[in-house]
């Protein structure tokens, strides 16, 4: 270590090159990885907020809530921790026509237990069906509590009485609504719900109608699995590359480096203490560029607007961190063998 910390002093501009290098794609990778989370956050943040284990939907929805109407008369008796759910995509306007925004209307009975487990940040639940709640977010595009609302293409009005957090689906905020609403936009109470979501864990399948849990729900997810495995790959491809980076640059400036090698070979510094040179030289670089890029990327998420969706996960991206140090090590391979072939006589030449 001795060695290493002398010749990185003794070679500042190269090792600062390396380590500017490492922070920014070591940066990039965390910002990639909190956009990643955050648009997950964003598209599953209502079903995380309902503390749901299991959901039914139509079978013929291919497990995707937008596709799915159960009938009324097909609905099976509902326990503790059940709630019905009637979704539809909508856009909502203020009560002049102005400022569209795409939504998600839900609908919820008052007694079940979705409707207890939602959080206000303002105002109060619905008491009548011309009240609605509207997600935290749409408080940013100029809604207020107490506005009057309208749904696009209807002529009747809703009234604004509550914002709740954590309330978005499929990175869309949601309206909540009392589940008659929901029933008159569908056409009426023939359709019971959309789907049935439950804080128990069981299976059910009967008729037209099949569980599925949370997970396998939120991996059906529209876009949902294909912009996580985007994201994954993007962070791999760049953790390989800032392996690469360190492998060659490690490996130049070793090969700058053979004829000093040789003369501490000849003066007895053996092949062991220079092998664990380069290798510290390695950890070293990656670990620093590692913390310098966590600490751009937590000044950065202070900067952030709150529209965008962007969210840290610490633990994962130091244990990110850690695995790049490891990259980093197995690249200083390369190197390594070149400084195994230096012999003492090589020095003479």
């Amino acid at each position: 270590m001795f060695l290493a910390l002398n010749e990185m002093k003794h070679e500042k501009v190269h090792y600062g090159l390396i380590v500017t290098m490492v922070t920014l794609i070591a940066y990039l990778i965390f910002m990639l990885l909190g956009l990643m989370l955050g648009l997950a956050k964003e598209n599953t943040a209502a079903v995380d907020s309902w503390q749901t284990q299991t959901v039914i939907l139509n079978k013929g929805a291919n497990i995707n809530l937008n596709q799915s109407v159960i009938p009324a008369n097909e609905l099976p008796k509902l326990k503790a921790g059940d709630s019905l759910v009637g979704q539809s995509p909508l856009v909502i306007t203020k009560k002049n026509g102005a400022d569209k925004q795409s939504a998600q209307l839900i609908g919820l009975k008052a007694n079940q237990s979705i409707a207890k487990k939602v959080t206000l940040s303002e105002g109060r639940w619905w008491k009548k069906a011309n009240e609605v709640v509207l997600a935290d977010s749409l408080k940013n595009k100029g809604y207020h509590l107490n506005q009057k609302i309208k749904f696009s293409g209807q002529a009747k009005t809703y009234r604004v009485v509550g914002f709740a957090k954590q309330s978005t689906l499929n990175v869309t905020p949601i309206v909540y609504s009392q589940l008659s609403v929901w029933q008159q936009l569908k056409g009426g109470r023939q359709f019971g719900a959309s789907a049935i979501f439950s804080t128990r864990q069981f299976k059910y399948e009967h008729d037209n109608l099949k569980s599925y849990t949370k997970a396998k729900y939120v991996q059906k997810l529209p876009g949902y699995s294909a912009q996580n495995q985007t994201f994954a790959a993007m962070i791999g491809f760049l953790m390989v590359i800032s392996m690469a980076i360190i492998g060659v640059f490690l490996y130049i400036l070793t090969m700058q480096k053979l004829p000093n090698y040789a003369v501490l070979r000849a003066q007895g510094i053996s092949t062991g203490t220079l092998v664990r040179a380069t290798v510290s030289q390695a950890i070293l670089l990656m670990a620093v560029g590692g913390v310098l890029s966590l600490i751009l990327t937590a000044l950065t998420s202070l900067t952030l607007p709150e529209a965008m969706p962007f969210l840290i996960n610490w633990p994962l991206a130091i244990g990110l961190t850690l695995v790049m140090v490891i990259l980093g090590t197995l690249s200083s391979v390369i190197p390594v063998k070149l400084i195994q072939r230096v012999q003492p006589l090589d020095a003479l030449n």
